[in-house]
């Protein structure tokens, strides 16, 4: 069977036709567009060399200069290996998000919501690997935001949309995070403090573990993450099973199982779970930029596929397990699922191991968002790449923002599964869906033209069916997705599930 590598050779042709006509005229005027300059400082190569045809040594000759590039800099980018950037993978998919897989199978039922979970998942490895191919073509891509410009023929507003909406979806990662530390320090502390102060305390640990400025510096952490997590949740799994019975036991009754969705269940509360599920698996927004620092980018395949496949058997096992002892019953399912345990200790000692993820993966998105403000701002400085206290002192400043506006998102919606809903209609849409299948659409069109379906045969048909679908599907996200989200919130707030916005009231599972 031919490896992954020597079937995306096909894919990694390019031509001058994926250029818009008027692409030309605007090289010499556009500062993003500009080359490399001799410090490797520049964020893109000009069309006229990125848009030729791409094999395998002109990629490594493209990295190799840009890590030739790097050699004499105080602060080396391209330091990656697959391995150390499958710890980072990990670490932000293998994560507290997998405890609201419960709480979805409890409205969608155990057979929709195991489908779904294979669903998702396979579509989000197929994205990732189209996003991979993509940036081999272009390696000088440093992040999504690149793409976005490169996809919608090279213009500004494209470029500029995808930076908001992509420093939106970090920002509110990051409150996320800050949600659930105050959760996790309520509910070990018995609610010792007023949660808004809780909350602050998370923001300012996350901050100063932020602070590292490379990826590769962030992979020991990322592995300690994925680690403990998976600790975490199997002692919850273990602790939840030797129970045999949810907290608040037995007040509504046996735990009810069930295969299919419950009588009644509504199109925002089965949108909702959907949502949280595709939430978890989607985080395609980060993957430029961790290919932006691998040493082989080639190997991105092996990193994705084992996190894949990983991620499958986890997300399956805990939704299923938790949820069959748990019972469809709001009373006793919670998310995250750590509060349906009904020992105080144990429930307790399984939240903490989550520690390490509840900080690191905000950090990572954190670090993600400043990198792009960064080099935006720095680009073609020493700054950018030796240790200066102007450099530092930014970087510091700038996570500071983001923090600081993490933690107003995590106050004004203080709760976890619609916060998850709404991050996923708004933002997952485009980073999940529709960027990755006007990338396919895109890359045919440049290697076979217009009619590339017709060239291609049933894998051409196949191919364009099943790329517009996926836009379809973020399109779906975006309309309906929202509306199920911001109602859900709405009908949180009016049955009073939720405190106010700023309040001290505990939020302790």
């Amino acid at each position: 069977m031919a490896r992954p590598e020597d079937n995306t050779m096909e894919d990694h042709r390019s031509t001058e036709s994926d250029q818009s006509p008027d692409l030309s005229d605007k090289l010499n005027h556009d500062p993003k567009l500009k080359d490399f300059d001799v410090e490797g400082q520049g964020r893109r190569l000009s069309h006229s060399r990125v848009h030729h045809d791409v094999d395998s040594s002109s990629i490594s000759e493209s990295v190799g200069r840009q890590i030739e590039l790097e050699a004499d800099n105080g602060i080396k980018y391209r330091t990656c290996s697959w391995q150390k950037t499958a710890a980072l993978l990990f670490s932000e998919y293998i994560c507290l998000a997998m405890m609201s897989f419960p709480w979805a199978y409890s409205v969608l039922g155990l057979v929709p919501g195991l489908i779904l979970t294979i669903f998702i998942a396979g579509v989000v490895m197929y994205t990732s690997l189209t996003i991979w191919k993509f940036c081999l073509r272009h390696p000088e891509i440093r992040d999504v935001c690149d793409i976005g410009q490169y996809l919608f023929w090279d213009s500004k507003w494209a470029w500029w949309f995808t930076a908001v909406m992509f420093l939106l979806n970090n920002i509110f990662i990051q409150g996320l995070h800050c949600v659930v530390g105050s959760e996790y320090l309520n509910t070990i502390s018995d609610s010792g403090a007023c949660t808004v102060v809780f909350s602050l305390i998370v923001a300012i640990i996350s901050f100063f573990v932020s602070l590292p400025r490379t990826f590769s510096a962030l992979s020991t952490l990322a592995t300690f993450s994925a680690f403990f997590t998976f600790i975490s949740v199997l002692l919850a799994m273990i602790f939840i099973g030797i129970e045999g019975h949810p907290a608040g036991y037995p007040e509504y009754g046996e735990p009810l199982v069930l295969a299919i969705p419950a009588k009644g269940t509504t199109f925002v509360s089965g949108m909702s779970a959907f949502l949280n599920i595709s939430y978890t698996f989607i985080g395609q927004i980060t993957l430029p930029s961790f290919i932006a620092e691998m040493k082989e980018p080639r190997d991105f395949w092996k990193s994705v596929t084992a996190v894949t496949i990983a991620e499958v058997i986890l997300f399956s096992l805990v939704g299923s397990i938790i949820y069959v002892y748990t019972g469809s019953q709001s009373g006793y399912m919670t998310a995250p699922a750590f509060g349906s345990i009904a020992n105080e200790t144990y429930k307790k000692v399984s939240f903490s191991f989550m520690i390490p993820t509840l900080i690191f993966l905000g950090v990572l998105y954190a670090s993600v968002s400043a990198r792009f403000i960064f080099f935006n701002i720095f680009d073609g400085t020493r700054h950018k790449t030796q240790n200066t206290v102007v450099g530092w002192a930014s970087w510091a400043g700038i996570l500071a923002v983001l923090w600081i506006l993490a933690w107003i998102i995590a106050e004004v919606i203080p709760f976890f599964s619609d916060l998850e809903s709404i991050m996923s209609s708004l933002f997952d849409s485009f980073f999940g869906f529709i960027f990755w299948g006007v990338a396919y659409l895109r890359m045919r069109i440049a290697d076979h033209g217009p009619d590339f379906y017709k060239k291609r045969g049933i894998r051409g048909w196949l191919g364009a069916i099943f790329n517009v679908s996926l836009i379809f599907m973020g399109l779906y996200f975006l309309g309906p997705g929202t509306y199920a989200s911001v109602m859900s919130v709405v009908i949180s707030y009016r049955d009073g599930d939720v405190g106010g916005v700023f309040t001290c009231a505990s939020n302790a599972l």
